[in-house]
């Protein structure tokens, strides 16, 4: 009774895929036909079909991969908790691991003998490497063991840099997954030489290695109370 069940759910899923495929062909043939019938049409709605069938293609590929994962003998179930899987990836919510860098910020140990602003670690600087990572092309970045999402906050609340609604309190360490050749060039032309500068006349700590293998945690999901999804037609 189960694999009748899986095998009517499959059968109807590739029904419907079916069904979506060819209405996008139809379009495919709709959108060609118009631009031989038109042939004085404006260059920009020339650019805007050409656009609409590259975006007709890209789906219709779509669509055959996921027939081809069907034919394959990939379930429903399993294909969907695939896809489930890498939009939690995306999103930041699973933990992972990889090659990568580790960075350490720490307050001057000359604080007690003078106090200047210069001898504590703000939260730009923070920022600042933030940016210069994802710019350098981390595929995850965490701060003291908090993910760095699109959520994610990082500004200074007195003697503390909030991260993630989260108090955070010197060392300051950041790490981040991906090409590390990519991640030193990034840093030395945004940040690196800047905080160098402030190492050397006010003695902050400023630290990186290389690192064969980084983890990184999970992401915490948002609590969404305002926000839903907008409904397809309206």
């Amino acid at each position: 009774m189960k694999l009748e069940k899986r095998e009517g759910s499959l059968l109807g899923l590739a029904a419907i895929l079916l069904g979506f495929l060819f209405v996008i062909l139809l379009k495919t043939q709709g959108v060609a036909g118009s631009i031989l019938t038109q042939q004085e049409t404006a260059v920009p709605s020339l650019i805007q079909s050409e656009q609409e069938n590259q975006q007709l293609s890209d789906e219709n590929s779509k669509i055959q991969q996921e027939l081809v994962k069907y034919a394959q003998g990939q379930s429903a179930s399993d294909l969907a908790n695939q896809q489930l899987q890498e939009a939690k990836m995306n999103a930041g919510l699973i933990a992972v691991t990889g090659p990568g860098i580790r960075i350490i910020l720490d307050d001057s140990k000359n604080i007690a003998k003078e106090v200047n602003e210069n001898n504590y670690i703000h939260e730009q600087y923070i920022t600042a490497i933030l940016n210069a990572l994802w710019n350098g092309g981390a595929e995850a970045i965490a701060v003291n063991d908090q993910r760095v999402t699109t959520n994610t906050e990082v500004f200074c609340a007195g003697s503390y840099i909030q991260i993630n609604g989260s108090r955070q309190m010197p060392p300051y360490v950041i790490q981040a997954i991906g090409e590390t050749s990519h991640f030193s060039s990034a840093l030395d032309f945004y940040v690196w030489h800047r905080l160098a500068d402030l190492q050397k006349q006010y003695g902050i700590t400023r630290t990186l290695e290389v690192l064969d293998k980084v983890v990184i945690p999970a992401g915490k999901l948002r609590d969404y109370q305002y926000s839903e999804p907008v409904k397809e037609g309206t």
